[in-house]
């Protein structure tokens, strides 16, 4: 099943990112960090979260990125599609509120293995009480 797949990948990248402790997009990418992924935060309007490097798109990590998590508006994880595809990355786990029909259509057509009707930070949380 792709959902054990992405879980099994260690390199992860969480696109939209933020410092912002209420929001989704830090919640999960320390929710990340905390269960021993590496994982790189892309956002363009910053440049550190809590002391880690954040990069303003994905061609700019380090490190080839296993799995995208998409915590960001339809438009702009429809931007992203092209990006992953050129770097060759193959998993994108959609968060609830980040896609329409035409951005999974899309994701779909370029190949890629998507998850888009799940929460990695529920799915994560839900491993700790185990």
């Amino acid at each position: 099943m792709v959902k054990e797949e992405m879980l099994n990948k260690k390199v992860w990248a969480v696109v939209g990112a933020t410092p912002n402790k209420e929001k989704y997009g830090y919640k999960i990418w320390k929710k990340l960090l905390d269960h021993g992924y590496e994982t790189y935060g892309i956002n363009p309007n910053y440049d550190f979260i809590d002391n880690k490097k954040v990069y303003s798109n994905l061609k700019e990590v380090p490190k080839k990125v296993e799995v995208i998590d998409l915590v960001v508006p339809p438009k702009i994880s429809l931007n992203v599609l092209e990006e992953a595809k050129e770097l060759g990355i193959d998993y994108i786990w959609f968060q609830p509120g980040t896609y329409n029909d035409g951005v999974i259509e899309k994701a779909k057509d370029l190949g890629f293995k998507i998850l888009y009707d799940d929460c990695v930070l529920a799915t994560l949380i839900e491993l700790e009480e185990k």
